[in-house]
């Protein structure tokens, strides 16, 4: 018969201890890693600037920022910078980038009679390009709702977002202003 005394190597518990240390450091090491892998570091919040949205606080507005992912194929839901417009949210990549989404504009001034329209996923989709930037604006909603994109985004937001809005906010029929 073999007692713990006479046994060869060190004690079992010894052994046992050794190793759940070992599971836990390897463990604290995989967390502190995740958290400071470049790819998940919290973004800087987004500046938004304030713009007219006189009906951001309409119950069509609240349900579709309620119902917003976290995520919009590479862009991640970010934080707002203080003071943030009502209505706003936003999404950004690594690379800094932002997608944003406002709620309860007033109608584009360039949303004329004859305005060229696109429709994405049920929802109709009047475009304003600024440089190398687009919003596009929601025109047969209750509401007007724009989506700015940065270059390169790719069509996924804006079929993201449109699927939705086609869930969350009844259509009605378009109502452009009148032609220049």
């Amino acid at each position: 018969m073999t007692t713990d005394n006479d046994a060869d190597g060190p004690p079992r518990l010894a052994l046992i201890v050794a190793l759940v240390v070992a599971v836990v450091a390897v463990g604290a090491a995989l967390t502190v890693a995740a958290r400071h892998h470049p790819g998940k570091r919290p973004a800087a919040p987004v500046p938004i600037a304030t713009v007219p949205a006189p009906h951001a606080d309409s119950a069509d507005c609240r349900a579709l920022l309620d119902a917003l992912p976290a995520q919009l194929g590479d862009y991640r839901r970010a934080e707002l910078l203080a003071p943030a417009p009502q209505g706003a949210a936003a999404w950004t990549a690594e690379d800094g980038e932002a997608v944003v989404l406002r709620c309860g504009l007033d109608r584009p001034a360039d949303f004329v009679v004859g305005s060229p329209i696109q429709v994405v996923d049920h929802v109709q989709w009047f475009e304003v390009r600024e440089g190398d930037r687009a919003t596009w604006y929601v025109v047969d909603r209750k509401v007007y709702l724009a989506l700015t994109l940065p270059p390169e985004s790719g069509p996924t937001p804006i079929q993201e977002v449109s699927d939705l809005i086609a869930d969350t906010v009844a259509a009605v029929p378009i109502r452009p202003g009148p032609p220049r």
